[in-house]
């Protein structure tokens, strides 16, 4: 009897106040799945980095066959094994050098395929065409000035490649992007807890009458409170589903048809990355629904 008449006074509140359940349940439902793209720009960022931020510092080109005549380098020429000997050595005996991997054209090549497997311009390079090079990982990665200023100058060597430089700009956008992204879903997160309280309040004001008659005969303050706990839950159940939906559409379509697709050298997120997002999302979701609930009724309630 006592779950029938908390089941009747639940759906008596949702048809009452059906106008400003839907307002919630679509500030949850937007709020939400912002709060879960932030979390999924969070992971994408830091698999970007895993990487390549961390996984090459500093590239040290070789001179090779289609490179172009310069101070340091013969043109169409290959580095000589002497010159080789030096640029390691010299790099070897540096103490902000923490680790040196030589890439042959060979696995230049390898990388090569893996990064446009299946695009039109495979077929243009061959192994012959591809620059030797030394992968370099420091002791500390913000100074790296001294490595890059000992081997510029040596023979044999054709470019330096700090990775940061490219990198850098690109992760501070998407870090920018991820904050914005945070900061305008924590505002509607706000709004939706507000909102909610608001819709309970209203509620409570509009069965006054049937509360004081509860309080009366005896009934406890949370059998009181759990309609309006329930109607709460409901709204939010729901905007965590369509928010969790939305993220799915966008991690399949954006990431897995789309960006897996045509930016292969990446490494990009993927459901178990969605699954976790969808978690936060689901945990978010039911506090904002339930701790602003059990403050309002707790005010409220006093008959």
């Amino acid at each position: 009897m006592r779950h029938r008449h908390i089941l009747s006074e639940t759906w008596s509140g949702l048809r009452r106040n059906l106008t400003m359940t839907l307002a919630v349940i679509v500030t949850m439902w937007v709020s939400l799945a912002l709060f879960g793209a932030g979390l999924l720009a969070y992971q994408q960022v830091d698999l970007m980095k895993g990487r390549w931020y961390d996984k090459v510092e500093i590239s040290v080109f070789l001179c090779g066959t289609v490179s172009a005549p310069s101070e340091t380098c013969e043109g169409g020429q290959d580095a000589t094994e002497a010159q080789k000997e030096v640029i390691l050595a010299t790099l070897e005996n540096n103490p902000e050098v923490a680790d040196v991997h030589f890439e042959s054209k060979q696995e230049a090549f390898e990388e090569f395929r893996k990064a446009y497997e299946d695009s039109p311009i495979l077929d243009t390079l061959t192994v012959d065409q591809m620059q030797e090079s030394y992968r370099i990982k420091l002791v500390d990665p913000e100074r790296y000035e001294g490595v890059v200023g000992q081997v510029a100058g040596l023979p044999g060597v054709q470019a330096i490649q700090d990775l940061r430089e490219y990198l850098d700009p690109l992760f501070s956008w998407m870090n920018l992007i991820q904050v914005a992204t945070v900061t305008a879903s924590g505002l509607l997160l706000l709004a939706a807890a507000l909102q909610i309280g608001n819709t309970i309040r209203l509620t409570a004001f509009a069965r006054r009458r049937e509360i004081g008659i509860m309080r009366l005969v005896g009934a406890s303050n949370f059998y009181i409170m759990l309609p309006f706990l329930f109607e709460a839950v409901i709204g939010a159940a729901l905007g965590i589903l369509l928010a969790c939906a939305t993220l799915a559409s966008g991690v399949y379509f954006i990431i897995i048809q789309k960006a897996k697709v045509s930016l292969k050298a990446f490494e990009w997120i993927g459901w178990s990355h969605a699954g976790l997002a969808m978690v936060g999302v689901a945990v978010v979701g039911l506090a904002l629904a339930i701790i602003p609930t059990l403050i309002t009724t707790r005010k409220y309630l006093r008959v």
